[in-house]
């Protein structure tokens, strides 16, 4: 059984941070930009100050216009660096004739999701979707896109054997699916202004909205 939540989700606040070192100031000294986004209950007495941190979600954002040389950027990841090639066939910044059809107009860059976490307390209840669309969304006045490869190489766990491993990384594409992603040959992707982002939380507003302890 599933325990219950440790506080109204609607309370929970993201903090977008960006860290780099004070003299990386060039655009070209910070490719792809690092940023972290943390979710946190936002008010004390909700619940206990072990349980106020909800999830983190790494992101890495891209320069897709060509004026950037992403060919040294490992915190993007060998796949992301593959997907910009195949993808990318213009210094514009224009996409694949195929992407460009799916994919609204807006600033070439790609937004990467690397990775997130919920805490032991919050999980089992679907907030990681909801979380990662709000995040994604937030990126969307400055990038066109976001990007996530699923691989059962990327749920290693001790004694895991390969069938699991591939069923939890088929469990997370679905999860990406219902938030509005689309597989794309090997790798899920998503229009930045897609509705199916906004949508996202619409069910956990309308079953925790009456609870007026959310901020």
């Amino acid at each position: 059984m599933v325990p219950a939540l440790p506080a109204n989700p609607l309370s929970i606040e993201l903090t977008v941070s960006h860290r780099r070192l004070w003299w990386h100031i060039t655009e070209e000294d910070e490719q792809p930009e690092q940023w972290n986004v943390s979710a946190d209950v936002w008010r004390l007495g909700q619940c206990s100050e072990a349980e106020r941190h909800v999830a983190d979600i790494k992101l890495a954002v891209a320069d897709l216009s060509g004026e950037q040389n992403l060919l040294d950027s490992v915190g993007l990841g060998e796949w992301a660096l593959e997907f910009i090639a195949e993808t990318v066939t213009e210094p514009t910044g224009r996409l694949h004739h195929d992407l460009e059809e799916r994919i609204s107009p807006g600033p070439p860059r790609l937004v990467v999701l690397r990775r997130i976490v919920v805490a032991e307390p919050w999980r089992g209840h679907g907030l990681g979707p909801v979380l990662i669309a709000s995040a994604l969304r937030i990126t969307a006045p400055t990038a066109r896109l976001a990007a996530c490869r699923v691989s059962p190489t990327d749920f290693p766990c001790p004694g895991q054997d390969r069938v699991t491993a591939e069923l939890a990384s088929l469990r997370a594409g679905a999860m990406l699916e219902r938030i509005g992603f689309q597989r794309w040959r090997d790798v899920h992707i998503v229009d930045l202004r897609s509705q199916s982002l906004v949508d996202a939380g619409i069910d956990l507003m309308r079953r925790w909205w009456p609870q007026r302890d959310a901020r």
